[in-house]
């Protein structure tokens, strides 16, 4: 066979199957923009100027788009050759050799490969100066002038997706040389003989399934959720694809053995034709309910992270300036000297301060048994019994919110984050009675531990303190805490002076440490901590949002695939139906019921999931002083709603080719 034919035949097929080659070409054109896209992110140096998280966070989302391309493509691929199989194995009982059909094949794979990647780079260089501007808008850059074009990551682009390319190739010329003619003139009606329903999937599916909601519940603390949460999600996953494709056939058994639903025209005709392909049907619907599980988990999740930054700075740093010392061990704090050292800064920066509070705090783990807490070295590992206490004096308690508490000796007043203190309890020696919860009078950032459980305690006197100080010393040694003073400064005074006043403070501390007993030391102002997480939580969106989109394109494209592979499988089936007495509009009716039967499972099915998940993710977002739940749960509801509406538009577009095809 002349090369010049196989190169015609090659634009023939392309051009007759154009309905199957145009989605493929966009899918993978739109994939290779966006690697692009993410990896000139990853790698400028503009991008790294605004953030270095930011640079960081890219160079993630450059690892999740490799394997999800590499995934993505393969998947599409197969329903392309599945569609192809009957036509190869017919030029190949007609004489064709497959050493020919393998040179076509060739061919069509470098004419989509190769214009998918030239197309896909072009568009990837114009949006990516798009992306670049939003980000210098988000981040308050002056972007550069023109457009930027990334050597690296066109050459990392064509790279992985020359062997992506190269990888399909192989794997269809495999499937053409290894196949018999029989099998690829029948291999796009593979799965019409009826599948059991396996009871051992069936239970693995529940098992698994309800291992992973198990975790999702029961994990209280934030650290643990971080542990866990991979494992919960390969279970979800697991028994995701085991219930598809053992439950939904046992489902549809359970529906015709029902003789008064199943005989009737509509549900007979939609509930057959869906038994007998569920096996493959299964998986595409779960591979749709996996992918709107991403989206929904990680479009909410950066949203929330998001609009709740505010509340995280406010908990991370309360006023306009927040300056914490440590002491040494065993050695209180010469706060005389420190007293003159923030008179002398407000003088030599000019800052106004309207408020100082001060606390001095005694920060420690201690483990939980039964009713009381005990210094123990070895079982505060444990993040589930740890508890983390911060024991302030009453006059601390007094100074940050103006109250008196009249506190005797031996009793305790708390704001518990988490399990409340019993009423009466005991740490390591000393024995309590609560007489008082008290309302949040601090905020969680003091103690940023990302720990469920974290109690901020109120005790009559200094004496106490320096008892439990000298307790948890004995026990921990090197490991235990210092004490620390926490100043928060309210001032009138711009940005630049409240952070000169915070580096003047931080220097002059640490130029007297000896003679004030410092082991450590901050001080900064609440927008220079602002800075970095803005950088850090902006990047977040930005990756959820994008790979929210990569996701919720992958599957409208494999929902448009798979309505294009049943409406051909169905047509000759209907045209049979309506030669043996059933009408056009009883035909049609019957599309409209299978499809529907089937096709918002995946969507609700994604909505359980992410109940279920609700807390643990909660519990992630703790890590990042993420407390607003109520927020959290408006941004799952509200992506929710969104993603359904595009589900539905999916769906519309899709129907309505799948209802052109059974006609």
């Amino acid at each position: 066979m002349g090369r010049n034919f196989s190169l015609k035949l090659a634009f023939t097929n392309m051009k007759n199957h154009r309905k199957f080659y145009l989605p493929y070409f966009l899918a993978a054109t739109g994939i290779i923009a966006m690697f692009y896209i993410i990896c000139f992110l990853a790698m400028s140096r503009g991008v790294a100027e605004m953030s270095d998280s930011l640079s960081m966070i890219m160079g993630l989302g450059v690892f999740v788009m490799a394997i999800f391309s590499f995934i993505f493509l393969f998947y599409t691929n197969s329903f392309l050759m599945k569609r192809r199989k009957k036509e190869i194995g017919l030029y190949n009982i007609l004489g064709m050799e497959k050493q020919h059909i393998g040179r076509i094949l060739a061919i069509e794979n470098m004419l989509v490969s190769g214009a998918s990647t030239a197309a896909g780079l072009f568009c990837g260089v114009l949006f990516s100066k798009l992306v670049y501007l939003f980000l210098s808008w988000v981040f308050g850059s002056e972007p550069p002038f023109g457009i930027e074009i990334s050597p690296k990551g066109i050459f990392y682009t064509v790279v992985l997706f020359g062997i992506l390319f190269a990888l399909t190739l192989v794997s269809n010329q495999m499937s053409i040389r290894l196949a018999k003619p029989i099998e690829l003139l029948y291999g796009s009606n593979v799965g019409e003989k009826e599948p059991r329903a396996s009871r051992f999937l069936a239970l693995a599916g529940f098992v698994c399934l309800g291992a992973g909601y198990y975790i999702a519940l029961t994990t209280e603390s934030p650290l643990s959720a971080l542990a866990l949460f991979f494992v919960a999600v390969v279970l979800v996953i697991v028994g995701t694809y085991c219930l598809f494709t053992a439950g939904s056939i046992a489902i549809l058994k359970g529906l015709r053995k029902n003789k008064k639903f199943y005989y009737r025209p509509k549900n007979f005709t939609a509930v057959s034709g869906l038994i007998y392909r569920m096996k493959q049907n299964a998986v595409g619907l779960a591979n749709i309910c996996i992918l709107s599980t991403m989206v929904l988990v990680m479009v909410s999740g950066t949203v929330s992270l998001y609009f709740g930054m505010n509340d995280t700075i406010d908990s991370m740093v309360p006023g306009d300036v927040n300056t914490m010392v440590f002491t040494r061990e065993g050695m209180d704090l010469n706060e005389d000297r420190v007293q003159t050292i923030f008179r002398e800064s407000v003088e030599e920066t000019g800052v106004k301060v309207e408020k100082m509070t001060r606390s001095k705090m005694l920060p420690f783990v201690a483990v939980k048994k039964y009713d009381d807490y005990i210094f123990d070295e070895a079982s505060r590992e444990n993040m589930s019994d740890a508890n983390v206490f911060c024991v302030l004096t009453e006059e601390s308690y007094k100074s940050v919110t103006g109250e008196s508490l009249n506190l005797s000796e031996g009793q305790a007043a708390a704001d518990s984050r988490g399990e409340e203190l019993p009423d009466r309890f005991s740490i390591g020696t000393l024995d309590f009675d609560k007489v008082k919860t008290l309302e949040p009078f601090m905020e969680s950032g003091q103690v940023n531990v990302g720990m469920e459980n974290v109690h901020y305690m109120v005790v009559a006197d200094d004496e106490t303190v320096q008892e439990l100080y000298r307790q948890q010393r004995e026990v921990y040694q090197g490991n235990a805490s210092n004490l620390a003073y926490q100043y928060i400064f309210y001032t009138e005074a711009t940005e630049e002076q409240n952070r000169k006043f915070a580096e003047t403070v931080l220097n002059r501390i640490y130029e007297e440490s000896d003679e004030l007993n410092l082991s450590s030391a901050s001080s900064e102002s609440r927008e220079e901590f602002a800075v970095p997480l803005r950088g850090f939580v902006s990047g977040f969106l930005f990756l959820g949002v994008f790979l929210g989109i990569v996701f919720t394109f992958a599957a409208a494209l494999i929902i448009y695939y798979k309505q294009i592979s049943e409406g051909y499988y169905d047509k000759e089936k209907f045209e049979i139906m309506q030669k043996v007495g059933m009408s056009k509009s009883e035909v049609k009716a019957a599309v409209r019921r299978q499809v529907l039967l089937v096709f918002f499972v995946p969507l609700i099915m994604a909505g359980v999931h992410v109940a279920f998940a609700f807390k643990m993710i909660t519990k992630l977002l703790l890590v990042f002083s993420m407390t607003n739940v109520e927020l959290f749960a408006l941004c799952t509801m509200g992506t929710f709603l969104v993603f359904a509406v595009i589900y539905a538009l999916v769906y519309t577009v899709t129907a309505r080719e799948y209802y052109k095809i059974v006609g």
